[in-house]
This record gives C-alpha cells, structure tokens and sequence, in this order.
C-alpha cells in the first residue's frame, strides 16, 4: 500500500495517489535531462497503475445514476491522458516537443484529479455508506499493490485506440448490493 493511504477509503487512496503522481510530474518537469529517462518510467508506471485501478476497480463499483456521465467523461480524460504518455513513451526525452508534451500531460492530470475530487468523490461519499466503501477500498489497495508489482506502463501501449468502456465490476456495483 501507498504510505500515507487509508487502506480502508477508496477516496482517500485515490487523493493521495492524485498527489503523488502531481508530484512526481513536478519532479520530472524539473529533472535534469540525464534523470528524466527513469523518472519517466516511474511516472508511467504510478499513472498506468492509477488509471487500471479507477478503470478496473472504482468506477465499475460506484457506477450508479448519478456518476454515470462523470465516469464516462473521467474515460474519456484517461485516453487523453494514455495517448500523451505513449507519445511521451516513444519520442525519448531529447525530442524537442519533449517538455511541451509534459506540460500537457501535466495540465490534464490536474484537470482530471479535480474533476474527480470536485465532482465524482463527493458524489460517492453521499451515495454509498462507509461499509461498502470500505470494502471497495480494502479491495483497491490490494489491487494497486499487484498493479505496483508488475510493470504497469507496458498496459499505455495497447490502451491508446480509444477510451475503456464503463464496465461491469468482477462484484456487483455498491449502487445494487442490499
């Protein structure tokens, strides 16, 4: 688990997440030239890892009436945000459009980090009781440390064509349980 995450809050694993990869995006935006080359693998492993665990894990879960259009539309930013990082990826930290591309990556990732923490969380926070979610978040933990063990960016190359689909949770959405 992430230091510093509730392992039992979906949200505030996530804010912290949020957090981390904004401050490892300033890192890397400042790094010097010859740091940038593993700085990059690390920031597209936390943002690959991230975006599988909210794609694969919360927004199947807390899909109900009232996220739907936030989720299809915090979909929709995570292809944005693929499609910069595999251009990243593939240009190579010389590359002249190099740190304007970081500079968008950037921008985006903040754009959606509030979105979510504006928008979609506080709107969870009201329709699930803390039992449920902290079942999800017990649930997340587990999976983002299995998504920190494996090589998570290698996932940006075959998720570039176009945005996840709203898919169905390996549970039932909290939305339904009784």
């Amino acid at each position: 688990m992430l230091p510093g995450a509730s392992m039992t809050d979906p949200i505030a694993l996530l804010v912290h997440d949020h957090r981390r990869m904004e401050g490892m995006l300033d890192e890397l935006l400042h790094a010097k030239a010859s740091d940038r080359g593993h700085l990059l693998a690390d920031v597209a492993d936390a943002l690959a890892a991230h975006v599988a665990l909210e794609e694969e894990h919360f927004y199947p879960a807390v899909r109900a009436r009232r996220t739907e259009d936030i989720l299809l539309e915090s979909l929709e930013e995570h292809l944005s945000l693929k499609r910069v990082m595999h251009d990243l990826l593939a240009m190579g930290t010389s590359d002249d459009r190099w740190e304007a591309k970081m500079h968008v990556l950037k921008e985006q990732a903040e754009h959606h980090h509030k979105e979510e923490e504006e928008h979609l969380f506080p709107k969870v926070q009201k329709l699930f009781d803390a039992i449920r979610l902290a079942e999800l978040g017990a649930t997340m933990t587990t999976a983002l440390d299995a998504l920190h063990a494996e090589r998570p960016r290698a996932r940006i190359f075959g998720g570039t064509k176009e945005a996840a689909r709203l898919s169905a949770p390996d549970v039932e959405p909290l939305s339904q349980r009784v």
